[in-house]
């Protein structure tokens, strides 16, 4: 039997018809919709105002990107670089909270398309505290992408600020979910859980790593070797990815380009354990939500909730 070894990822998602029929599938129930950075494609990503409007638009639930800056603060922001987006430059972590509010978040958005907002409505970098604060009872999950955080230190501050539950609020440790593409992170939120009980824990995905070898096995080889014992998990990877495949010979090695899909034996695989829950990323098209809807996702991230209202209403 041929190992199956994902050795690279490449850097675009790959948005594929797949052949196989989802007719039989488990009754189509609606999936979540979850605002990717709050809705890149409708405002400023990672900002209060461009979060507002996702809820407006029938967002269930938001995805935010999460980074520490220079005073341990968790701060929402994805590039490694301010210029990426804002007027300022250089690294997250090399500016406090206060001073993040400060820039302007919107800088590169407004740019981008032409607009010339009132100089009065400064947007700038949130806190994940003040966003939590501001909505009060929106599920969010908070992808880690900061790229010289110390691992313990992020998973510390992550678990002061879910804990500091306000009067007035929901449970933060309840209507959040930690994700990360690096296993670090996941880790040491892991260490700090060790000493909480399970009122107390942070609730995390899956390993990316682990999610996407599952997959690979099973659309290459037919191998479902997920554990059936009905823990609760969650699962986030693209409804299609193109990968590079390495595949390991007696006199050598072989490599190719693939593209893993989710199917009907993929996500009967996954749930096994009746627990699992199965997030797609990358939906942005009436085809991939249908197809999404189908496999019975229990969430699909778009850019754009505001062009997903009417394509949810469509497929009702």
């Amino acid at each position: 039997m041929r190992n199956y070894i994902m050795a690279t990822l490449l850097l675009s998602a790959s948005f594929v018809t797949h052949a196989n029929s989802a007719s039989s599938m488990i009754p189509q129930q609606a999936p979540q919709i979850i605002a990717h950075r709050g809705g890149t494609a409708d405002g400023p990503e990672n900002t209060i105002p461009t979060i507002q409007k996702a809820l407006s638009n029938g967002a269930n639930a938001i995805w935010v990107t999460i980074q520490l800056s220079k005073d341990n603060k968790l701060v929402l922001y994805r590039p490694s670089d301010l210029k990426e987006l804002t007027d300022k430059s250089g690294k997250v972590s090399d500016y406090t909270a206060q001073q993040l509010a400060q820039t302007d978040a919107s800088f590169n958005y407004n740019k981008k398309h032409n607009l010339h907002p009132d100089p009065k409505t400064h947007i700038g970098i949130p806190t994940l505290d003040d966003v939590l604060k501001k909505f009060p009872t929106t599920q969010f999950y908070l992808d880690i992408k900061s790229p010289d955080a110390n691992p313990i230190i992020l998973a510390k501050a992550l678990q002061k600020t879910l804990e500091a539950t306000g009067k007035n609020e929901e449970n933060r440790l309840v209507r959040t979910r930690v994700y990360s593409t690096d296993d670090t992170y996941l880790k040491a939120l892991d260490n700090v859980n060790e000493t909480s009980d399970t009122a107390h824990k942070i609730q995390r995905f899956e390993s990316r790593d682990f999610t996407r070898t599952q997959l690979a096995n099973i659309t290459m080889d037919h191998k479902c070797e997920l554990p059936a014992d009905n823990k609760e998990r969650w699962y986030g990877l693209e409804l299609h990815r193109k990968v590079e495949v390495v595949e390991k010979y007696t006199l050598g090695e072989g490599r190719s380009n693939a593209v893993l899909s989710w199917d009907k034996e993929a996500v009967d695989c996954f749930r096994k354990n009746t627990n699992a829950h199965i997030i797609f990323f990358g939906i942005n098209t009436p085809e991939d939500y249908q197809k999404a809807k189908e496999l019975g996702a229990n969430g699909v991230m778009v850019d754009s909730p505001a062009q997903f209202k009417k394509i949810v209403h469509d497929n009702k």
